[in-house]
Formats: structure tokens, C-alpha cells, sequence
């Protein structure tokens, strides 16, 4: 199977539609890390909800989604850039038993203290431009929910979501609500009823369905009495954006002295990327490297170009 993303628009409408199913990036992703069920699902979910989001950035760069828990799920990460690359993570405590049917609630939010992050990282970034970054709390007892909560609020955008993914697959639907600039009462009244009946439509479809049923056949079933034009698809995969120097760069930002104290107990330095496994190691030699005098032309090296 083919990950694909399917866009689509409700002629004479203000509505906007996304379909994806994404298997060959999931299950390069579950590869990595054997996950209890729930947790497997609800990584899924996200990483269906974060091509959907991403396939609408209006600029070359990434989408950064976290979920930060005070539950046994302590930090769910995915990233996807403009060109649907997506890599995620998640970690966990694993002396706790986490039951297949375990809510997100149960999962990432069990005081109440539990946030939810979107990032929008340019890759082109104007002098002192920062990446923008949403924080809220997770407002919502599912994934869709959380994500439609903060699209209204942060965005002002109505967005409905619809999210299963379980060891095959991740498949999601996505539903926005176009903004439309002036207008009469009666020409909004009549796109507030277009959106409540498109979401109607859409409102039928079950995660099992969902989960077994494939991108046009699903379109068809839902909304074949509409009339809607589709776009090309696009094919989502997975990358992972690691690398040695940028390994070396984060030992850095720890500084000399704890990187120094960590080679006296350890003896060498060694890393495994969260996301794709990749394993790095930096002996005693490299480690001085990577804090050594700038070179002529100012950069700094990260040691020998081994793993």
C-alpha cells in the first residue's frame, strides 16, 4: 500500500477536505519501538492528524506536534515538514501495565496537567524570526477533539477530525471550513449549513470503517451525492532528519563540564536517535572536538563522520 494524501474541495461551497492512510511510514515508525496498544494508537493517531495539518503550510518548513503527559505517557513528538516526511516518537514508563483500551485521558492527562504543542518551524527564517509555538492544555478526552479545540481557539478555524490507527495503519479525515471575508447574514446562515451538513455526512463514518476502508472508496460512500473537486495526491513517507553534527551540537549545549564528568563515568558517549535508532557514539577525542577554538571559518566540528 501506498501512504497517500487526497485533497479535496466542496464545489460551491466554503469546505475543504483531507483523507489520508499512511501504513509503509507506520510501520517503519513501529519498527523502532514495540508500544503498548494504546499508546501505539493514540502516536497513530497524531501522526494521521499531523500530515492532514501539514498539507496545508503555506511555507517550507515543519509542523512539530507534541503532547506532554502527567500520566504513564510522558511526551508523544511527530514531524512532518511541507513535503509529508513524518517521524515519530513517543516515550513512556514502562513498569507501568497499560490496558489496550486505555483512554487519553488515562494515558497523558490523568491530573489535568497535560499540554498540548504545535510548532511551525520555517525552514527560511528571516533574521531573529523564531519559530511560532501554541501551548494549551489538552482540552478534550480524544486526539480529534484536542486538535479541533485548538484550531478554533488558536486559528479561528472551524476543523473537524476524524482519527483511528491500529498495527496496520493510520487513516485520518479532516474537515475545515473555509473563511470567507464579508457576506450577507443569509449567505453566512447558508455556509453554516453547508458546514453542519458536510460534517453530518462525515459524522457517519466509525473507526473500523476507517481503519478498513480505503481512500476513494470511503470519499465515495460519504459524500457521493456532493459534488467535489480532487486535487492530485500526495504520498507521505517516512525521514528522519538526524545526524551526527546534530548530535553533536545538542552534547554542546550541555557544556564542557557535565560532557567531561559523563566521559569519566562512562567512558564514551553514546546516543541512540528517539526516532529512527540510529546509533552515535563520541569518544573522549571527539567530545574535544566538538568544543574546540572555531575553525578559520568559523564553524565548529563534530568529530569524526562515523557512527
Amino acid at each position: 500500500m501506498t501512504d497517500s494524501l487526497q485533497r479535496f474541495i466542496f464545489e460551491n461551497s466554503a469546505v475543504r477536505g483531507e483523507l489520508v492512510e499512511i501504513s509503509d511510514t507506520w510501520k517503519q515508525v513501529l519498527a523502532r519501538k514495540n508500544y503498548p496498544a494504546a499508546v501505539r494508537n493514540l502516536l497513530g493517531e497524531m501522526l494521521a492528524a499531523a500530515a492532514l495539518l501539514s498539507a496545508n503550510l503555506k511555507f517550507n518548513g515543519m509542523i512539530i506536534m507534541q503532547m506532554h503527559g502527567d500520566g504513564p505517557v510522558k511526551l508523544l513528538v511527530i514531524e512532518c515538514d511541507s513535503e509529508l516526511h513524518l517521524r515519530a516518537t513517543a516515550k513512556f514508563l514502562p513498569d507501568v501495565d497499560i490496558l489496550d483500551d486505555a483512554t487519553l485521558t488515562d494515558l497523558v492527562n490523568v491530573h489535568g496537567n497535560g499540554r498540548f504543542v504545535i510548532t511551525l518551524d520555517p525552514r527560511d527564517k528571516l533574521p531573529g524570526q523564531q519559530p511560532y509555538q501554541g501551548i494549551v492544555p489538552l482540552d478534550g478526552d480524544s486526539v480529534s477533539v484536542v486538535i479541533e479545540n485548538y484550531m478554533l481557539r488558536s486559528e479561528q478555524l472551524d476543523t473537524k477530525l476524524w482519527l483511528a490507527a491500529n498495527e496496520h495503519v493510520s487513516r485520518g479525515l479532516l474537515l475545515q471550513k473555509l473563511p470567507k471575508e464579508g457576506g450577507t447574514g443569509a449567505a453566512v446562515e447558508d455556509d453554516l449549513d453547508t458546514w453542519n451538513h458536510t460534517v453530518t455526512l462525515a459524522s457517519t463514518v466509525r473507526s473500523e470503517e476507517l481503519l478498513s476502508t480505503d481512500i476513494q472508496t470511503l470519499m465515495h460512500r460519504l459524500f457521493w451525492q456532493e459534488t467535489i473537486r480532487v486535487f492530485e495526491p500526495r504520498h507521505p513517507s517516512f525521514k528522519c532528519s538526524c545526524s551526527r553534527e546534530k548530535v553533536g551540537n545538542m552534547l554542546r549545549m550541555l557544556g564542557k563540564e557535565e560532557v567531561d564528568s559523563a566521559l569519566r563515568d562512562l567512558g564514551s558517549l553514546e546516543i541512540d536517535c528517539d526516532f529512527c535508532g540510529q546509533h552515535y557514539e563520541f569518544d573522549a577525542v571527539d567530545c574535544a572536538q566538538l568544543f574546540a577554538a572555531d575553525n578559520a571559518d568559523g564553524t565548529q566540528t563534530a568529530g569524526p563522520a562515523r557512527h
